[in-house]
């Protein structure tokens, strides 16, 4: 995924309201940005990171900056706009990059499913296999040495367990892929201590069949691209 225009660096001031960050940019000028990620960011949104940001010329906007990037101490890069998930992903699909998922003729995103009024990040379809439903979630909470998620409780990814449950119960394939956009984390893990329900009600999918992915991605301020895949901790 190729950002579409060059991101403006910048040192992060404070995240706040959750949708909000103050940065500094380098030509010393302070900026309203927005944050497009809803979880805590625990490690992901400390004052004095390195930052990148996109800029929009929408006038409907109230804010023209997107926080994109940021870089910790130790050098780790990490995806911070949580709707980049599906276009990495996305871009992957089409290629065939991705080894456990080819073969499929069509491949459809946001497509109504389930018994929750739900969607589906993208469905797989081949006139020779089983439909394949797929939920992305991206991953960016490193504790140690280990990376987890979800990094808050969230009541949506257990509807989304729910939904995959149901669709491999109904016969069909159901996969939770993690797009790690964090390239200090090595292995992913559900973070049971953070949400236990969730915990869970993962441990309960898997049993009955969801399949577990986790992929790695490269990460710089040009571009972000789905790497290796990653031991999932299970």
């Amino acid at each position: 995924m190729q950002f579409n225009n060059s991101l403006i660096e910048g040192v992060l001031i404070k995240r706040y309201k959750r949708f909000l960050t103050d940065v500094r940019l380098l030509n010393k000028n302070e900026v309203v940005a927005h944050c497009p990620n809803t979880g805590a960011m625990t490690g992901c949104a400390e004052p004095g990171m390195q930052v990148w940001l996109s800029v929009s010329d929408n006038p409907k906007r109230k804010l023209g900056y997107t926080w994109e990037l940021a870089v910790t101490q130790q050098g780790y890069w990490i995806g911070i706009n949580t709707n980049n998930a599906n276009r990495i992903v996305g871009e992957a699909l089409a290629m065939q990059t991705i080894s456990e998922l080819v073969g499929y003729d069509s491949v459809r995103p946001e497509v109504r499913f389930g018994l929750e009024n739900s969607r589906i990040d993208f469905l797989l379809s081949a006139s020779s296999k089983q439909d394949c439903y797929i939920e992305v979630k991206s991953v960016t909470l490193l504790e140690g040495e280990q990376g987890y998620f979800p990094d808050a409780q969230t009541v949506r990814g257990q509807k989304h367990l729910r939904e995959l449950t149901a669709m491999v119960e109904q016969g069909y394939r159901a996969v939770l892929l993690f797009c790690v956009q964090h390239t200090g984390i090595q292995s992913v893990k559900v973070a049971e201590h953070i949400d236990p329900k969730y915990a869970q009600m993962f441990a309960q999918a898997v049993e009955a069949g969801v399949e577990v992915l986790a992929y790695s991605c490269v990460i710089n301020e040009q571009n972000i691209t789905l790497n290796q895949r990653l031991p999932v901790i299970v």
